[in-house]
């Protein structure tokens, strides 16, 4: 199956990622894990000129969904297969992503603030071969992304056109009106919609939107940590990560003419995949710790390489032999960034 123009479509938080290696120190100032992902707060606020100040950093496009479809774009070829849309603001950083995210092939959409800058994020890489990576978003622009947007003319044009449609969670603490929207779009229209759980915090802060938008979810990504606070903010009484994805995938569905499919990575041990009620694991490509230049932006990779193979026609077997390559590569690389075209073909790994 041959990939169409505008046959994926996202939503999601774009942001300029500001990427720097920190000691524990630095974490233990601003009150932060080595692993998670947060929202930034009051606390925060001089976070970000403190790394310019003390470190050197990079600064890589990013936002989760806008990784990810990044990636899909790259591996698909087809020019503006994807669609993405947030919100950013009308400047320097603004510039930057539009003009990255269209010289990548995606077809970008944005809503402008007139007011609020371009979101960023504060990517902080820490211990052995800098594996830990903790997430702290300012969203500032990325937080007014409105419904609005979605109903012009021009933009439902764009939804309707997709067969496929992808979100992180993020976008639950900005527009939880506009996800439901696409997604019962999806349902109503037999097309595929997926989700990410993409942070513990969502799934207890967050839990009221997620749970509304479930019931349209067709395949749902997560990791570890996130399934396991899933299970402690629905009150499962499950750790073992394949009951709990078994769980999931038996909650309600507003689209009964497919089950639900669960994708939960485990860093370096196998991912779990759940489909028509049957636990598969799929071991990920091994890499010395030597080669790991950065783990930021790898799970955004994997589902990019997911939905590359996804949108494609390509059974679970193709799209997990896809999101490894894309995984695997990105964290030899400093951020989500991309060359010119991939070296992937199915069967290779």
């Amino acid at each position: 199956m041959q990939s169409s123009e505008g046959v994926l479509f996202a939503i999601g938080n774009p942001l300029l990622d500001i990427s720097a290696e920190c000691d524990a120190e630095f974490l233990q100032k601003y009150g932060l894990d080595a692993n998670n992902a947060i929202l930034a707060e009051d606390s925060h606020k001089s976070l970000y000129g403190d790394m310019v100040d003390r470190y050197k950093v990079d600064y890589v496009p990013g936002g989760a969904t806008q990784n990810s479809i990044r990636v899909a774009q790259w591996l698909i070829g087809v020019p503006q297969a994807t669609t993405f849309m947030g919100c950013i603001g009308n400047d320097k950083f603004g510039k930057i992503l539009e003009e990255k995210a269209r010289e990548g092939g995606v077809n970008v959409s944005y809503q402008y603030h007139d007011t609020e800058p371009t979101g960023t994020c504060a990517v902080l890489l820490s211990g052995k071969n800098r594996l830990n990576r903790s997430l702290v978003a300012y969203l500032a622009a990325a937080n007014h992304f409105s419904i609005k947007h979605l109903e012009k003319s021009e933009n439902q044009a764009l939804i309707e056109k997709a067969k496929f449609y992808y979100m992180s969670g993020f976008p639950l603490t900005v527009c939880p009106d506009a996800m439901l929207s696409v997604a019962k779009h999806a349902a109503a229209h037999d097309k595929v919609f997926t989700m990410n759980l993409s942070a513990p915090f969502l799934c207890s802060v967050f839990k009221e939107p997620m749970m509304k938008l479930l019931p349209y979810v067709d395949i749902l990504f997560g990791n570890e940590s996130e399934a396991a606070e899933f299970s402690k903010a629905n009150d499962l009484g499950l750790t073992d990560m394949k009951e709990i994805a078994l769980r999931i995938a038996r909650y309600p569905k507003e689209n009964g003419k497919k089950g639900r499919v669960v994708v939960f990575t485990q860093g370096a041990d196998p991912t779990i995949i759940v489909q028509e009620g049957k636990v598969t694991t799929y071991p990920v490509i091994h890499i010395d710790p030597k080669d790991i230049v950065d783990t930021n932006g790898a799970g955004d990779a994997f589902v990019g390489g997911f939905l590359a193979q996804m949108v494609q026609g390509g059974t679970v077997d193709d799209c997990v032999r896809a999101a490894n390559y894309a995984a695997n590569f990105i964290i030899q690389r400093s951020g989500c960034t991309l060359p010119d075209k991939p070296e992937f073909s199915i069967g290779v790994f």
